[in-house]
């Protein structure tokens, strides 16, 4: 079993990441979870939160809303609705994610609206733990 796997970071507008990690932290819409080189295969959709991807060069973090992650004994994929450096984005960036966010919960039909309430309250928290 090798020690390092390939990771790749999309977002609809760009690809952000392509590298070797060692381990990659995900915020799992059903729990945060780490793979590594081996992890058993899953596909798990993503809750806003920072992806941290560990690296022989060190810890490099990435902001993202929501989407998908598929993770394989030798590569993790990562597509995101809206995904950023970590280094990069700031609360302000999120304001109008947020208020997107609250519009569309406001405005979801009753079978979903536990679900996008949901999604804004964890974007708010998301914005406020930003450093």
């Amino acid at each position: 079993m090798a020690n390092v796997m390939q990771f790749d970071l999309v977002s609809p507008e760009r690809s952000l990441a392509s590298f070797e990690a060692t381990a990659v932290q995900i915020p799992g819409a059903e729990g945060d979870l780490t793979a590594m080189p081996g992890h058993s295969p899953m596909l798990t959709s993503l809750r806003p939160g920072v992806v941290r991807v560990q690296t022989a060069d060190g810890e490099k973090d990435y902001v993202v809303t929501r989407g998908f992650a598929e993770i394989s004994t030798d590569s993790i994929s990562v597509i995101a609705e809206h995904a950023h450096k970590g280094e990069e984005i700031t609360k302000a960036d999120l304001e109008d994610v947020i208020a997107d966010a609250r519009k569309a919960a406001q405005e979801a039909p009753e079978e979903h609206k536990v679900g996008a309430e949901k999604f804004v309250s964890d974007l708010e928290h998301l914005a406020e733990n930003m450093v």
